[in-house]
């Protein structure tokens, strides 16, 4: 049976019960009681200690953000937009939405690599960013969480937490072409690290677990879809993601079946016909837009560039956004 999403987030903001999560970060620290510590020991105590910390005693601002994020899933639909750097996501806030996600993909073209191509502490380093630039709740796209083990996935789950993120997607997806998804239990076991991982650090922040059939092209995606999203709720995921679903009625489908938790449903080029509106109509609780934005970026850059290269005029430029407009947005941060 599927757990509510809302007792959770109800029952942490009453509790607060910091010394209980201490002691639970203690117990994990190795005992060098026994034996003679030595430099190497004593630095990754240190780490330990420091790491714990920051997320038992998350700041005041990743706390509300979370409690803001988690509110956010109860009812209605809203919409998740993807920044990749620091001023889209201060833009995104300056046009009002209520939360933002990150998108692996948009980063990593930013940076000049296909999508998975970027290290973990250089994603670690991006959100941290993202969380930074304003005070919105951030989602952060954490691909396989740069781990196959279901340890190693915790274990990075806790740095990402540690960014102050108020949620994070972990993904079936192997990055391989000859096993495209993770097997089946192995990816719930996966979420059940991640999770575990959350409940650890005493930082709710919202855990969406994400099937990827549709976008490595399985034949049957809708039922394996349908299949692993349950066992991905059951496992503990608090939000579930298939990118890639388009047909209305496998949506309301999907919703139906993992409910009373939420949805989140990619919208861009392949389903633009789909709207807010519609998607509310059909259960769905949070909508994102993946590399969408940095995509049709890109796209009017590409566009321009190839007219002056090809054509050695500049009319192309005439569609850009005057500087004055852009300016004025970053100039409110100082």
């Amino acid at each position: 049976m599927v757990r509510s999403f809302l007792p959770e987030s109800r029952a942490w903001a009453r509790a607060g019960n910091s010394n209980r999560r201490r002691s639970r970060a203690q117990e994990r620290l190795p005992d060098s009681s026994s034996v003679e510590p030595s430099p190497r020991f004593l630095i990754s105590r240190f780490y330990l200690l420091l790491l714990h910390s920051s997320m038992n005693d998350a700041n005041p601002g990743q706390r509300a953000a979370v409690e803001n994020f988690r509110g956010l899933h109860e009812s209605g639909c809203f919409v998740l937009p993807n920044p990749w750097d620091i001023g889209t996501a201060v833009y995104l806030h300056h046009l009002g939405f209520k939360a933002l996600a990150s998108t692996s993909a948009g980063f990593a073209f930013s940076r000049g690599k296909p999508d998975g191509g970027v290290s973990l502490d250089e994603m670690l380093c991006h959100i941290g960013e993202i969380v930074a630039a304003t005070p919105l709740p951030v989602n952060a796209d954490f691909l396989n969480g740069f781990a196959d083990e279901p340890e190693n996935v915790a274990v990075n789950v806790e740095r990402c937490i540690a960014t102050g993120v108020a949620g994070l997607s972990i993904e079936d997806n192997t990055g391989r072409s000859d096993t495209p998804l993770y097997e089946k239990s192995l990816a719930v076991e996966r979420i059940r690290a991640a999770r575990r991982a959350i409940d650890a650090s005493g930082v709710p922040v919202v855990l969406t677990g994400r099937c990827e059939t549709w976008l490595v092209g399985k034949s049957d995606s809708f039922r394996v879809a349908l299949d692993r999203l349950v066992a991905y709720a059951e496992a503990g995921a608090d939000c579930l993601y298939a990118p890639g679903v388009k047909k209305p009625n496998e949506i309301a489908d999907i919703v139906k079946a993992i409910a009373p938790k939420p949805i989140n449903v990619l919208v861009s080029a392949f389903n633009r016909e789909l709207s807010l509106s519609q998607l509310s109509d059909l259960g769905v609780r949070r909508m994102s837009v993946g590399s969408g934005l940095a995509a049709v970026a890109w796209g009017a850059f590409a566009r321009a560039a190839h007219s002056i290269a090809t054509t050695g005029t500049f009319d192309s430029l005439a569609g850009a956004m005057p500087f004055a407009e852009i300016n004025a947005v970053f100039s409110k941060r100082n």
